[in-house]
């Protein structure tokens, strides 16, 4: 009993060591947010002096943040309900009718999940600039649902196939039309799924730099990530506030992730058991 309880200790403690190791990073930009530039160039290891609550201010009106916010925010919620509403329709469809096309399109799918978008980014960038589509939030938000519904799609397809088809049949007994049965009978039940693939995505793309920048050109459709890029001169970078801006933009999507961290872990349990 004894050896059983080191052992455990031993497990906790690696454990601990090994999160503490992940964090180090994000502990790194917290502290280095609150140095002045110079002491960061000095020696970003070292704990701070003073604290400098005015980098914060500085990253807030440098980076216009509240208009990289509504940019983020706007890109962000429309994105990822498109592609949460396309991906369970799509799943739904390729579960329930056995076509033969269906088969081959969700094998596409799982394949388009496997081909890298820096392979894709230049000849996407070269096209939608001779179509004169680019500095547009909507192609930015149609490029974000070709890139998300696949992983979507996957994901839905395997939680649907748990579903009873008795439920359905029920319905339509009862007169119910297949989108009527899709929306009031089958959604319900993918919740868990739904809060999953909902904060994957938010992640992804609250976070996202290279496609954004590729896109929107202009200073004002710029959203949080690009906005950052304001402290970036020619020949030197404003360290201090960056770090700063860098906090400001991690803190919505991870106060999104403390609040429904229970449900992303039901729903990638229960979709990897489907």
């Amino acid at each position: 009993m004894a050896f059983r309880q080191s052992i455990s200790r031993i497990k906790a403690v690696i454990l601990y060591v090994i999160l503490f190791v992940f964090l180090i990073p994000f502990l790194l930009v917290v502290m280095n947010s609150f140095k002045k530039t110079q002491q960061f160039t000095e020696n970003p290891l070292a704990i701070p002096s003073s604290v400098h609550f005015e980098n914060y201010t500085a990253a807030f009106t440098n980076m216009k943040f509240m208009q990289g916010l509504s940019n983020s925010l706007l890109i962000t919620v429309a994105a990822v309900f498109i592609i949460v509403i396309f991906s369970s329709m799509t799943g739904y469809l390729f579960v329930r009718y056995k076509w033969k096309l269906n088969t081959v399109l969700f094998f596409m799918m799982l394949g388009s999940m496997a081909l890298p978008f820096q392979v894709i980014m230049i000849p996407l960038v070269m096209l939608y600039g001779k179509l004169d589509l680019l500095n547009m939030k909507s192609t930015l938000l149609f490029l974000y649902l070709g890139f998300g519904v696949p992983f979507g799609v996957f994901t839905f397809h395997g939680f649907i196939k748990g579903i009873p088809y008795e439920l359905e049949e029920s319905a339509f007994i009862e007169g119910s039309s297949r989108l009527r049965t899709f929306f009031q009978i089958v959604l319900p039940l993918l919740k868990p799924v739904f809060v999953t693939l909902i904060v994957l995505d938010v992640l992804w793309i609250w976070n996202d730099y290279l496609l954004p920048s590729l896109v929107l050109l202009s200073p004002e459709q710029r959203t949080l990530p690009l906005s950052t890029f304001t402290f970036f001169s020619s020949y030197s970078v404003d360290y201090a506030p960056l770090m700063a801006g860098l906090i400001m933009t991690v803190i919505p999507v991870l106060v999104l992730y403390l609040f429904v961290q229970n449900q992303i872990i039901k729903g990638i349990t229960e979709g990897a058991l489907k």
